[in-house]
This record gives structure tokens, C-alpha cells and sequence, in this order.
């Protein structure tokens, strides 16, 4: 293999833009991509970003993924990875979803951070997010994957925005002060039945510490976070596959809980 070179990067761009706009799927976009760096699969994602920006969608902030050791281990990678949040992206708490929006959704518990300042110097600690976020509430992804049959590694992923799909957040914001992250259970529940738990230690050992991953990442590419900013923070536990007609509930210890509905 070989690495990619402008037109490979475009050209995988467009199978991914083509894939999210008819939902439907592509291959595998590392096929096409040869020897690609995360650098290469990022120049890809942003080909799509350029694209989605100058047709209006509106960036509120950025999701994490990669956060669980098990998941970098299953795919090769030490580090996480970041996509892009949109507005059109946000789904309303119990809104029901229609299912044919996405295409092979997959939904999990995260904690979600709400920056009331911005993340823009060198050398950023913990110390720094902490002073900066104004609130967390619970909050539901449901990733999904322009990728057939979710046949994914670490370059599909990060070129397919972090496999984003929606997102719901809770409605009881909470002072960072209030909670110890690392601690906070979650339970993902349908008809009542648990079908995903975990804890903020599953997310790169604490929630803060992957919102300090990205905080450091985006201030390297010359994206800072801002004051405004969302950020996903990455799963607290096992993602689920999403079934027609189904409803779950994902309840986080001190911060109340979120509902995903879909329809049939």
C-alpha cells in the first residue's frame, strides 16, 4: 500500500459525504486510503467539514471517541479520537427519532461538557478544563457508521467524523463541584432491562481527563475549544445496537437521566 495521496483523500471524502446524504453505506474507507497516518484520515474529515460549513450547518462543539481501553486495544490505537458536533445533530430528551434518519445507529451513555470559557493556551491541566466548564449533564449518543456492516478501524472512524450520529442531552446540569466523574454509574436500560452499564472510569479512566485530551488536541491543530462549546466526552459503557420502535433510558448517578426514543 501506498499512502494517499489529494485525490485519494478527496475521493474517499466524497464516498463518506455520498454515503451520510442517501443514507446508505460504503466500504471500508481504508481500502481506498492504503497507508494512511490519523493525520491523512483527519485531512479527510475536514474535506467534509469544509463542505458541510460553507452549506450552513453550524458547529456546537466536539465528541470523543476512542475512550475505552478495550475499544484502542480492538483497533490498534493508544489515543482517542475527536469529531465534529452539529446543531442538526441534537435530538430533544424523549423526541422520538426517526430511524430512517441514520442508518445503522448505535446509542451510548456519556457525560456531556458545557465550556463557559474558552481552552486556547499551551499547556492546558486539568486544572484549566475544570475552571472552564460551566456545567455536565447526562447525555446520549447514537453513533452511527457510514462504514457497511460497522466494518471499521481507526482511519474509518476518525475520516467519518468519529462515527457521529445524534445526540440527546439531559436536562439536569450539574457544577463539576457537585459529582466526582469518575465515579458516576451508568445504566442504559430498554423495556426496563439493563443492556449497557458503566462508570466515568471507562472513559479514558475519568471524563476529564479525555475533555483534557481534546482541550490539548484541538489547541495542537489550531482549533481551540471555545466558551459555547459542547463536548461528548466518549462512553461510559458498551454501545448498543439501536432496534426499530425502541425506547432507552440512560440514567447517570447525580445526573438524572435521558431518554432515546425511536420510531418503527
Amino acid at each position: 500500500m501506498t499512502k494517499p495521496d489529494t485525490k485519494t483523500l478527496q475521493q474517499a471524502a466524497d464516498a463518506l459525504r455520498d454515503a451520510h446524504d442517501n443514507r446508505t453505506v460504503c466500504a471500508p474507507v481504508r481500502e481506498m486510503l492504503g497507508d494512511a497516518t490519523p493525520e491523512d484520515a483527519y485531512a479527510v474529515q475536514d474535506l467534509n467539514t469544509e463542505r458541510w460549513l460553507k452549506e450552513g450547518r453550524h458547529p456546537v462543539g466536539r465528541k470523543i471517541g476512542l475512550t475505552s481501553a478495550v475499544i484502542q486495544k480492538q483497533f490498534g490505537v493508544d489515543h482517542p479520537d475527536y469529531g465534529i458536533l452539529y446543531a442538526d445533530m441534537a435530538v430533544a430528551d424523549g423526541e422520538e427519532i426517526p430511524l430512517d434518519r441514520l442508518i445503522q445507529p448505535k446509542v451510548e451513555g456519556e457525560i456531556a461538557f458545557y465550556l463557559g470559557d474558552d481552552l486556547d493556551g499551551e499547556g492546558l491541566t486539568s486544572a484549566d478544563v475544570m475552571a472552564a466548564v460551566d456545567y455536565v449533564v447526562a447525555s446520549a449518543e447514537i453513533v452511527d457508521s457510514r462504514i457497511r456492516d460497522w466494518d471499521i478501524r481507526s482511519t474509518d472512524t476518525i475520516a467519518d467524523n468519529a462515527s457521529s450520529g445524534v445526540y440527546v442531552l439531559g436536562s439536569q446540569p450539574r457544577k463539576l463541584t457537585e459529582l466526582d466523574l469518575r465515579m458516576c454509574g451508568m445504566v442504559l436500560e430498554h423495556k426496563g432491562e439493563p443492556v449497557s452499564v458503566g462508570a466515568g472510569a471507562a472513559c479514558l479512566g475519568n471524563p476529564l481527563t479525555a475533555a483534557l485530551w481534546l482541550a490539548r488536541k484541538m489547541v495542537e491543530v489550531g482549533r481551540p475549544l471555545k466558551k459555547g462549546d459542547l463536548v461528548l466526552s466518549g462512553a461510559l459503557g458498551p454501545m448498543v445496537t439501536v432496534e426499530p420502535g425502541s425506547a432507552y433510558e440512560c440514567r447517570i448517578s447525580g445526573l438524572g437521566s435521558v431518554h432515546v426514543n425511536f420510531s418503527g
